[in-house]
């Protein structure tokens, strides 16, 4: 299959070297790009968590964190990868999971995310928020082509959706779904784990059910 890539650049290599193991031709086409919102440090001292959303909330917190870390809630185990270590990682890789697993009561909490992110985390356990990085979605020229589009963030959806093609898709998670179907993406699958391997394996049986039906 025909398959687009559409993570950040420099952030599409692991998902890429997948699908070309599998014999899939791979289409790279960045529909978001990731803009820090500064280098002030972030006071960490004084919290008894911090909570990291996304891969990309880990790393520019741990760029700018100042004091001393506390414990550590990750929503996935790639988010958690990105700042180090995690005491906590949601086993259901959403704000609702890691949500539903926090534990109580959940002391002072700092919440690190991208600027418009859902607040159900913070709302959830009465914490500060702070807005770490910026997304923009893209519009590649020309427009891309392929068999089915992966989709790994509910920008990306909302940015292939913009693009009025016909291409189904594959998503990551169910927030990502919705952006994608609320845009008018056919959606084939959803990954049953929210990371790389989820999005590899839906693709897999997709490409299954394709063949079975040949």
């Amino acid at each position: 299959m025909k398959l687009i890539v559409t993570r950040p650049e420099g952030q599409e290599r692991e998902l890429v070297a997948r699908l070309e193991e599998l014999g899939h031709e791979v289409v790279l086409c960045p529909l978001i790009r990731i803009e820090s919102l500064g280098d002030t440090p972030v006071d960490v001292a004084g919290y008894d968590w911090v909570v990291v959303t996304s891969p990309n909330g880990a790393r520019e917190l741990l760029r700018r964190a100042h004091g001393s870390m506390p414990r550590v809630a990750a929503i996935g185990q790639a988010t958690a990868e990105a700042i180090g270590h995690a005491d906590l990682v949601a086993s259901v890789s959403t704000q609702e999971g890691l949500l539903e697993e926090f534990p109580r009561p959940a002391g002072r909490v700092l919440v690190a995310a991208a600027e418009g992110a859902r607040r159900l985390l913070a709302d959830g356990l009465d914490a500060d928020f702070i807005a770490l990085y910026r997304t923009h979605e893209l519009r590649p020229e020309p427009l891309p082509t392929g068999d089915l589009c992966l989709l790994a963030s509910a920008s990306a959806a909302r940015a292939f959706g913009a693009l009025g093609t016909d291409i189904p898709a594959v998503s990551i998670g169910p927030e990502t779904t919705r952006a994608a179907r609320a845009a008018g993406i056919d959606i084939l699958r959803e990954a049953v784990t929210h990371d790389v391997e989820g999005l590899v394996e839906a693709v897999a049986r997709i490409a299954g059910d394709a063949g079975g039906r040949a």
